[in-house]
């Protein structure tokens, strides 16, 4: 089986935020912070060279394919910032009409920025997401 490319590191992830050449890109990480930390009560750990992710839970698939995957997280994209909703999106349609302009897949929220997006609604899916994890995932971790 290959091996899980995505995973917790020890990288700073001030540092990775700070070498963001952007500024307005970190302070809407900075906010993004934020909301996650709100939303999990978890530190944010740098999971492969650019997700920040909050949180992890074991997973197996029919398959058999099973790793290990951040509970919550984002990554800053140059094109969008990437906000994870592990759980997808099937339950989400009143809080994504209220959230304001974004695009998704199948669990990710492609935020061009952070104008016009309500956080609180974004927390809100954020800690719904977290809670729908925990109830399918195999096991969690206190990290």
């Amino acid at each position: 089986m290959a091996e899980q490319k995505t995973k917790p590191t020890k990288a700073s992830v001030a540092k990775f935020i700070a070498a963001i050449p952007d500024e307005r890109r970190r302070a809407e990480c900075r906010q993004l912070l934020k909301v996650h930390k709100a939303a999990t009560g978890k530190r944010p750990v740098l999971w492969g060279p650019s997700i920040i992710g909050y949180g992890k839970y074991h997973y197996k698939y029919a398959s058999g394919h099973e790793g290990e995957c951040c509970i919550a997280g984002f990554s800053p994209r140059k094109a969008a910032l990437t906000v994870y909703i592990m759980a997808g999106f099937p339950e989400y349609g009143p809080l994504l009409k209220k959230l304001g302009p974004h695009k998704k897949s199948v669990s990710c929220l492609y935020l061009k920025n952070l104008d016009g997006i309500d956080l609180k609604v974004l927390e809100t899916m954020i800690r719904k997401s977290v809670a729908d994890v925990r109830r399918r995932a195999t096991t969690l971790s206190s990290s």
